[in-house]
């Protein structure tokens, strides 16, 4: 399993929220240049990077400065947030980025995925967000009526290989992730799970592992310093 510590960027800073909810906003790092820094020099093979802005604006807002770090850093790379349309596509991966993250595409144009995976294949993952089991998108404001499993099982059958999920109420909780919505996931679909939000301390990246997930995604327990991003490395590296 691969961890993947987070870079939230909004108005340019890095950032945490508490359950998606802007309003809680919170500065967690210097610049994103030296988080990026930081997980590089724990032994971090990648980051996962999410536009704040452009997921609320439905466009690209940080991208510049993300690629940037990306290329600064020399870690792998994904990113998610307001990317709505091939261009946003095209330019990400033609910048370095490895892995382009679709979300609210994914509920409300289905064809992108469709061209993005038949363009890029496996550089195309999709984001899942779901609050209850549902899913939500525009940076998680807007409900849906499809849950997180039927998204998937639709994803899957167009050809995506990756799948981010993220429980909503668990994100930015540090309360553990949800481990039953996840291991009915995996057994659902044959895609790569990555699980996002809740993750607070070692154990919870051991029972991910447990549960046969392909990554973990690291957030607020990274800044906060209630999980060691070096050891969790080591530790899943041995498993």
């Amino acid at each position: 399993m691969i961890i993947l510590p987070a870079i939230d960027i909004k108005d340019g800073n890095c950032v945490r929220l508490f359950k998606g909810d802007y309003a809680t906003v919170q500065k967690v790092a210097e610049s994103p240049y030296i988080a990026a820094q930081g997980f590089a020099d724990a032994g971090a093979e990648w980051t996962h990077m999410v536009d704040l802005d452009g997921a609320k604006d439905a466009k690209l807002v940080n991208a510049d400065l993300i690629a940037d770090v990306a290329k600064a850093s020399g870690l792998s790379v994904e990113v998610g947030g307001g990317i709505r349309d091939m261009k946003a596509v095209e330019y990400y991966l033609s910048r370095g980025i490895n892995r382009v993250i679709l979300g609210s595409a994914a509920v409300k144009n289905q064809q992108l995925v469709i061209d993005a995976v038949k363009e890029y294949g496996e550089r195309i993952a999709v984001g899942i967000d779901a609050k209850d089991g549902m899913v939500r998108a525009e940076g998680w404001i807007d409900n849906s009526e499809i849950n997180y499993i039927e998204l998937a099982k639709r994803m899957e059958n167009v050809g995506v290989k990756t799948i981010v999920f993220t429980d909503i109420d668990q994100d930015g909780t540090l309360a553990g992730p949800n481990l039953k919505q996840l291991d009915a996931l995996a057994h659902e679909v044959s895609c790569n799970i990555i699980a996002s939000g809740g993750v607070a301390v070692l154990k919870d990246i051991i029972n991910l592992s447990e549960l046969d997930v392909y990554g973990a995604i690291c957030g607020k327990a990274v800044y906060t310093g209630s999980l060691d991003l070096k050891q969790a490395i080591e530790v899943t590296n041995k498993i």
